[in-house]
This record gives C-alpha cells, sequence and structure tokens, in this order.
C-alpha cells in the first residue's frame, strides 16, 4: 500500500506546502492553507503505469471545419459567447452571490430545451423545489429542462451516458462537486481540480456544451484555484451591483470568440431582461446641466456604449485627501489628477476627488481620461458642461491627448441618440470623416480644455461668472422640452 502523503494547499490560489503556515507565500492571503491528501490528487487510471500509443500527427496547412454552435436565443449572451455554445466546451461562469446567474442560467436553458435540444440542469446547492419555484417565477415552468439535485460527479456522468447526448448541461456549482478519485472534502482546491477535471474530459468526449458556475471571493475572483479557468474553454463574469438593476456580462477568457464582448441585462421581476441599446438605457437618469458629469463614448467590444462619468472635488479637512473612485481604474485616476496639478495649474493637493460610472459598468480603456478630466475640472470650477457633448480621448503624461481607436462608431452611436457635439484628440478629426453630423471640438492638448471649462466656471461659494459661450440648447436644459 502506498504510503499517504499530506500536504497543505491553499484554498485560494492551489499552491501547495509541505507543511502549515499561516501565510500564503503565492497570494499573500493569511489562514487558507488546508491539509489534503496529495496520493490522491490524480486518478486511479492515469496514475497507472501503461504503455503508450502513437497517435497521427498534422501539418499547419489545411482547412478546419467551423465549430458548430447551439443558439441560446439570448441575444446579449451569444453576443458574449461569440455566437453560442461551441460543441465540447466548457465555460466558467462567475459572479457575486444573488447577482442573478442561476437566473440567467435558467431563462437560456428554458429557451433551449423549448427548442427540442436536451438540457440538464444540475444543481448542488438547491433543491429540486427550488429550482421549479424559479422557474415558476419567471414563467419557464413549462420548459423541459431535465432537473437533479446531485453533487457526486460519477453519478452525474454515469446518468448523463444514458440515452442521447445532452446538448447543454449546467453544472450549480462546481465547488459543490466531488469525486471518488480523491479524499478531499467537497469545495477545497483539489476536489475542485479534480471534478472539473471529469466533467471537461465528458464535454471532450461526448460533445456536450457544459457550463460550470463558480462562487467567487470577495476580491470579486472566481474561488478555487486558477489552474480551472486554465482547463475550461471560456470564462464569463456577471458583474453589477446588487442595489442597481443593470447586470454586465463580459468575457474574461474565450477560446471560441472576443474576449471583449459584453451583454447588458436590467433585472426586472421576470428575470433578466436583455438590454439592445446600453447607452439609452445608462444614460436613461441623467441629471442635465449638474457640474460635474460628463458623457463618455466609449467601445465594449465592437458595440459603441456612452456613458455618464460622475466626479465631486470638495475641500478636504483630512492630511491626506481622499480618493474614491467607482467603476473605473483608480491608478488611472491618479495618473490624470498628476498631469492636471503639474501642466494645467488644476491645484487637487488640498481636496477630495470622488468619480462614479454610472449605472455600474465599469470602465477599463484609457479613451475615459477626457471625460474623466472634464468631469473633474467641471466640479472644481462649478461649470456645467454642454449637456449636448461627449468626450473620448487617453491622455499622455505630458498633457497630450492621444486618439484612440473607433472613433467613427463612436461619434455615430453619439449622434444616434441626440449629441451634437464631441470633443476628441486632434489627431482623430481626419479619421471622424463628416458623417456623423456632429460639431467637432480637436484639442491637442489637455490645457486647451481646462482652459475652456475654467472660462465658463466659477469657484464654489463664488457669484456666477458672465454667461458661457457655448450655452447648453434650450431642449436639452432641465424641465424645458
Amino acid at each position: 500500500m502506498a504510503k499517504s502523503t499530506l500536504s497543505f494547499v491553499c484554498q485560494n490560489c492551489g499552491a501547495s506546502y509541505n507543511r502549515w503556515q499561516g501565510k500564503c507565500e503565492a497570494c499573500g492571503e493569511w489562514n487558507t492553507l488546508a491539509e489534503e491528501d496529495a496520493t490522491g490528487n490524480v486518478p486511479v487510471s492515469i496514475r497507472s503505469k501503461r504503455k503508450g500509443r502513437t497517435f497521427a500527427l498534422e501539418s499547419l496547412a489545411g482547412k478546419s471545419p467551423d465549430a458548430p454552435r447551439l443558439s441560446s436565443g439570448m441575444t446579449e449572451l451569444d453576443r458574449v459567447t461569440g455566437g453560442g455554445f461551441v460543441r465540447g466546451s466548457v465555460l466558467l461562469v462567475g459572479g457575486d452571490p444573488g447577482i442573478g446567474k442561476s437566473t440567467l442560467l435558467t431563462q437560456a436553458t428554458s429557451l433551449l430545451a423549448r427548442a427540442g435540444h436536451r438540457i440538464v440542469y444540475i444543481s448542488g446547492e438547491e433543491a429540486i423545489a427550488q429550482v421549479r419555484l424559479r422557474a415558476e417565477r419567471l414563467g419557464l415552468s413549462d420548459a423541459p429542462v431535465q432537473l437533479a439535485a446531485e453533487t457526486s460527479v460519477e453519478d452525474i456522468i454515469s446518468t448523463l451516458s444514458e440515452g442521447s447526448v445532452p446538448r447543454l448541461i449546467v453544472i450549480d456549482s462546481i465547488q459543490t462537486m466531488w469525486t471518488d478519485t480523491v479524499e478531499s472534502a467537497p469545495g477545497t482546491v483539489t476536489q475542485v481540480r479534480a471534478s472539473a477535471q471529469a466533467l471537461i474530459r465528458f464535454a471532450k468526449k461526448t460533445g456536450a456544451a457544459i457550463i460550470l458556475v463558480g462562487h467567487v471571493t470577495k476580491d470579486g475572483q472566481i474561488a478555487g484555484p486558477r489552474v480551472v479557468e486554465h482547463m475550461v474553454d471560456a470564462v464569463l463574469s456577471f458583474e453589477g451591483e446588487g442595489s442597481q438593476q443593470f447586470r454586465i456580462l463580459r468575457a474574461v477568457k474565450n477560446r471560441f470568440g472576443p474576449t471583449d464582448e459584453i451583454g447588458v441585462f436590467e433585472m426586472t421581476g421576470l428575470g433578466l431582461r436583455e438590454v439592445t441599446n446600453p447607452s439609452e438605457l445608462f444614460l436613461s437618469e441623467r441629471d442635465l446641466g449638474t457640474p460635474g458629469t460628463a458623457v463618455f463614448a466609449g467601445i465594449e467590444g465592437t458595440r459603441p456604449v456612452l456613458v455618464e462619468l460622475q466626479a465631486l472635488v470638495a475641500p478636504t479637512s483630512l492630511g491626506t485627501p481622499r480618493r474614491a473612485v467607482v467603476g473605473w481604474d483608480p491608478s488611472r485616476l491618479s495618473m490624470v489628477l498628476a498631469v492636471l496639478e503639474a501642466h494645467c495649474g488644476v491645484k487637487l493637493s488640498g481636496h477630495d476627488v470622488y468619480l462614479n460610472v454610472a449605472g455600474g459598468l465599469r470602465i477599463h480603456e484609457p479613451a475615459a481620461d477626457l471625460a474623466a478630466a472634464a468631469a473633474l475640472v467641471s466640479s472644481l470650477v462649478n461649470a456645467q458642461l454642454p449637456t449636448d457633448a461627449v468626450y473620448f480621448g487617453e491622455i499622455s503624461l505630458s498633457g497630450v491627448v492621444r486618439p484612440v481607436a473607433q472613433t467613427p462608431a463612436r461619434l455615430k452611436e453619439a449622434a444616434k441618440l441626440g449629441f451634437s457635439r464631441a470633443v476628441l484628440p486632434e489627431s482623430a478629426r481626419g479619421e471622424a470623416g463628416g458623417d456623423a453630423g456632429l460639431s467637432l471640438n480637436a484639442v491637442n492638448s489637455l490645457t486647451t480644455l481646462v482652459a475652456e471649462i475654467a472660462a465658463r466656471g466659477s469657484r464654489r461659494g463664488e457669484s456666477a461668472s458672465a454667461p458661457e459661450k457655448n450655452a447648453t440648447p434650450a431642449r436639452f436644459r432641465r424641465g424645458e422640452g
């Protein structure tokens, strides 16, 4: 009998150690090491010695057939996955508890089952009655989805192997699954890795598409070993704030499609509703005419999205001013503040700065630098920005406004929503063209934009100066038609 070897595995990152210690040196987390049996990490069939078989080698030249896809019936979900679920693929969906992962998958599986496909929903956390109650609340109780409440991977694979192969299998969630090949407790790194590996082998062998639901940590990362993310074909993140009705489905990894696409949903009493025009939704509750707000024309994948950036600059009584940002990279905010103070003469060292992206959307592209700077200066000098203008452009450390990609798509989306002018980099004027019908205000340096905003504003507490040169049209003012 082989001697049992114990190891201590970090439940946050999967790092293994020979002895227990309080802090994991790989991820820096405390009290995450758990004792596990190292001899059971590999299935018996793999540990057994056998002679390898030869296989054919292929060349780079040649045509490969396109992978057949299964459309989910939800346009936003298909956009993120790259056009649908690929046969034999495995997807990992993560998100905060209660964000709507099970609701989304219940709606998708019901649509596929109604289309005549065999769909299986395996729940390891909820009873069958709870899943039925959710389907009844969503009005989907008549969908022929096959349900089961099971956590044994061997039993699940044995059951799914009978009859016709399912087109789609949902495992909710992978942290509750366990396999006989390892002796660790369910939810540990070893069990999650071994269970995922067994399900992936079943998917590749039979051609069934599998969706694994994963928990997330307090930092928003998918719990368990990061090696599971490398094992699957796609990793989807379901984001959103509990107080907001908007939900964003984002592809973190996708072997069969782009990773910069997003799907936008709205949480309603009847489940998730697809949002075909997210720009109109994010701008539906704008507070027109308020200093410190600017509309950013961004790009998410191939889709242009217009969103409002809100800034508040207030004098501080603390020794160290506070910098708070929601929905944007805090490092880029610090860089923009440094450029404003170093090259534009905007003194913010004695002010608290707050920046928020309205609607719960998270912005990752640097093109939001110009809109953020405009909102910050507008709040500082108490100047109203034109409500019919959009802003986009990257700011360099020297204060120069650099061009960004897909300028025509940004302008076209802004014109479609009724905006009449755009503030953009000088070098992007030629790329913009005149098809959008917008009045273009091209700026080469951030100093130029800051001077224009400061000329129309006044410090908080001071009397207002002369009327602004570019007054907001009457149809955009609050309280007027």
